[in-house]
């Protein structure tokens, strides 16, 4: 048995409780969201700690949690087997423990209260929050990044956000002092509550190794109110549980919720959902723990790529949602409308919408002609045209929020080298109520039959078209034309390099293992320049997977970078070639360069000059470089998925990079002024709520800059008062309600009663006023 120190840094708030040892007695301090020590726990803590003088010693269910999966176990046999000491400054517990054993990332986070792997309970909390509009955020969901994350992990949740935004109308904006909000954090793992818990400061853990796009994009799927996709009631109609190849004490983890608290929102079971478990999930040997009832779905199960299609109408449904915040356009032209295009104004030819051209393409791109009946894309002839002849496609009328776009498009050109496909912009404003154009970029590169993907960056802030503008300009006659299809514009940023891998199923089957093959050096706008390192059929010790990794690279003569590189992020895309963008299932993983890493085993800083920390290599052009050391993942796709959906078509894979600097993330996320919006706080709920103490289970949250406390609540019975003191049922409000009837029906009575007596005084009198009179008469 061996052991080993280990050294683990939490802040308060991740401890279920916090125990004081005082001079009288344990002072309990209850953490938000946290699990409350027991009476018996509290009893042998107190028996423990009995006649010590004050010490500033203090225990949490995270420790206890080191060496058990359950935090229930008695303090004194956590004690007699792990020696620690806690030091507490109101800011952070640091905990040094001798670990005796492996501690594993599920003991740890068993001391968390999670189930289901990643998903953050408190006591109150049962499985009803996606039924329930209370548990829903508003459409754009305040966030704090806090500086316990990684700089590589705060860059990609930011790429999370904009998928959030391209393929929903969830949009995220930095904290200003709303009254609940997600504080992201490092923790020990991935993980989320469910759904909007109306506590003031939700957390979510993006801990080590979290840092993929897919697994925030995940975890924000339970805080938004979503349960894994094996949780579902019908959950057994498509996957069979093997409960004996479950390890022990897990089992847990593949529980079913009936409709009645947990809806799918009559979305059919997806085996393909980013919230599926993967059929290896928590498994004690080597055989899988769901087995699909469809066994081609074994290895579609767990995928954590992207956001599946029935994900996406999930969260549409749950959230209202009518399109994606900054998505704009997506046209594969296989309607006859061709999605609202118009034949441009003031032109001599047009373009066409066709399934075959004379010299190519013989068939669009979407499709790649294996769909009979579809697969139309739009051309305009220079064999047909004259010298001189413009054919312009225009789009529909766009409407921007943001100012910057990106226009993306596959493009087929068999045209003359001299003829010319131009990008402009059709702006309509108050000066120019019918349009006027504005040139962006001439897509270059000779004749070639093929679809070649392009990127263009826009600027638009206002009403407006996009132009394709064809132009013959070369004599003579030439068979074959400009080609477009599967165009896409969204206001996001585009990406900087594309690498397009010919024949790729091929390099992935005939390239041996451990055998890399490299992308062309490629330049970023602050001149660093860097390449990514493919290996096809994966590193040793990983077989039929893709093998990814980021390098920089400089040649001899060049000047002018910071050495070591600081906090550039460079991201590998392989893309999902879908000809809609919002349905795309791309995959993607970021490396970010730390310019204070060092090199393992050495005192070199890793990103440092290649020159320096590199090996010189010979390019295919007989040129040489240097190439530094690479930092990525052994894992990055397996060959199963990446011969799935559109990863490879008509033969080959796209490859799309960039390189961004995000040194701004190393600088703490700006604080709420004190003067924040109407109606919010910039204080957290833990801070306000210090000296509060809700009781029967209350919750204490930041309400308009005070404490207050929200009770707990059950189906037939609540807390009430300032601290949750009271207690109501509806057996009491009906008991109310009765009293108040009887009262009310009490009081009419007696109203009725007297108004009966008032009447027939008033009858009696008068008759005996007409006697008088009549008396009167008489004589």
């Amino acid at each position: 048995m061996s052991t080993s120190t280990t050294t683990v840094k939490y802040h308060c708030e991740q401890c279920a409780a916090i125990v004081e040892c005082t001079k009288k007695k344990l002072k309990k301090e209850i953490f938000l969201k946290k699990r409350l020590l027991s009476q018996s726990l509290t009893t042998e803590l107190d028996e423990m700690f009995k006649g010590r003088a004050r010490c500033k010693e203090m225990l949490c269910f995270v420790c206890f949690s080191f060496l058990y999966d359950s935090p229930s176990i008695h303090v004194t046999a956590a004690i007699s087997k792990i020696p620690m000491k806690h030091c507490y400054d109101d800011a952070q517990i640091i905990i040094q423990v001798t670990v005796v054993n492996q501690v594993s990332l599920v003991s740890i986070e068993a001391g968390l209260n999670l189930v289901e792997g990643d998903i953050l309970l408190d006591e109150r909390q049962t499985r009803n929050s996606i039924i329930g509009d209370q548990y829903r955020w508003p459409k754009t969901i305040p966030y704090y990044m806090e500086d316990d994350l990684e700089i590589n992990a705060k860059g990609v949740i930011l790429k999370a956000f904009e998928q959030y935004r391209l393929k929903t109308c969830i949009d995220f904006k930095p904290w200003n002092g709303e009254a609940n909000y997600i504080s992201i954090f490092k923790g020990g793992g991935c993980f989320s509550s469910v759904g909007n818990r109306h506590v003031g400061k939700q957390r979510l853990s993006i801990g080590t190794n979290c840092d993929r796009i897919a697994t925030i994009e995940h975890e924000f799927l339970h805080a938004l109110g979503f349960w894994h996709e094996q949780s579902r009631s019908d959950r057994d109609d498509y996957v069979k549980i093997m409960w004996d190849r479950i390890s022990e004490g897990k089992e847990h983890n593949f529980n079913t919720y009936n409709d009645t608290t947990s809806s799918s929102l009559g979305v059919p079971y997806d085996y393909g959902s980013m919230m599926h478990y993967s059929k290896n999930a928590f498994r004690n040997g080597t055989e899988p723990t769901i087995v699909t009832k469809i066994p081609a779905f074994s290895d579609v199960i767990g995928q954590r790529m992207e956001f599946s299609d029935s994900d996406l109408l999930k969260l549409h449904r749950l959230y209202n949602c009518t399109q994606g915040s900054t998505f704009l356009d997506s046209c594969d032209f296989e309607r006859e409308n061709i999605c609202g295009m118009i034949q441009g104004q003031g032109d001599e030819a047009d373009w066409v919408r066709i399934t075959k051209a004379d010299g190519g393409p013989n068939t669009d791109y979407s499709n790649m002609g294996k769909c009979t009946g579809s697969g139309y894309f739009m051309h305009f002839s220079t064999g047909n045209a004259s010298i001189g002849d413009t054919a312009r496609l225009e789009s529909r009328l766009l409407y921007p929020k943001r100012g910057y776009q990106c226009l993306q498009f596959f493009y087929y050109n068999t045209a003359h080298t001299s003829d010319t496909l131009k990008i402009y912009v059709r702006e309509y404003d108050k000066a120019n109520p019918n349009g006027k154009l504005r040139f962006i970029k001439t897509i270059d590169g000779p004749p070639e039959e093929l679809w070649q993907m392009h990127h263009v960056s826009l600027d638009v802030k206002t009403k407006f078209r996009v132009v394709f503008e064809g132009a013959k300009l070369a004599s003579g006659s030439v068979d074959g034309g400009m080609s477009l299809d599967d165009i896409n514009l969204s206001e996001t940023a585009c990406p900087e390099f594309i690498w397009r891998v010919k024949n790729f199923s091929n390099v992935m089957d005939t390239t041996p293992t451990n055998t890399p093959i490299f992308s062309p050096l490629f330049t970023s706008k602050e001149g660093y320049t860097f390449q990514m390192e493919l290996y096809p059929s994966g590193k040793a010790g990983y077989p039929n997977e893709l093998s990814a990794y980021a390098h920089l690279a400089v040649r001899p003569d060049e000047t002018g970078q910071k050495w070591p590189c600081p906090w550039k992020q460079m991201t590998m895309m392989l893309m999902d070639q879908h000809p809609h963008i919002q349905k795309r299932m791309s995959n993607q993983r970021s490396v970010t360069t730390d310019p204070n890493m060092k090199a393992t085993g050495s005192d070199l800083f890793f990103w440092d000059d290649p020159r320096k920390v590199g090996v010189e290599v010979k390019d295919t052009d007989g040129t040489t470089y240097f190439r530094g050391p690479g930092a990525g993942t052994a894992v990055y796709l397996t060959h199963l998925r990446a011969k799935s959906r559109d990863f490879i078509k008509g033969g080959d894979a796209i490859f799309l990079l960039t390189m961004e600097d995000v040194s701004h993330l190393t600088v703490t996320q700006p604080l709420p002024s004190p003067t924040g919006p109407p109606g919010t706080t910039n204080t957290t709920a833990a801070d306000v709520c210090h000296n509060v103490q809700c009781l029967n289970d209350g919750i204490c949250v930041v309400d308009e800059g005070k404490a207050a406390c929200r009770c707990d609540v059950g189906d037939d019975w609540w807390y009430y008062g300032d601290s949750c003191q009271h207690r109501g049922s509806t057996q009491d409000k009906t008991n109310l309600a009765l009293a108040t009837s009887l009262s009310v029906l009490g009081v009419m009575l007696v109203i009725t009663a007297i108004s009966v007596i008032c009447v027939k005084k008033k009858y009696k009198k008068r008759g005996n006023d007409d006697v008088v009179m009549s008396n009167m008469n008489a004589t």
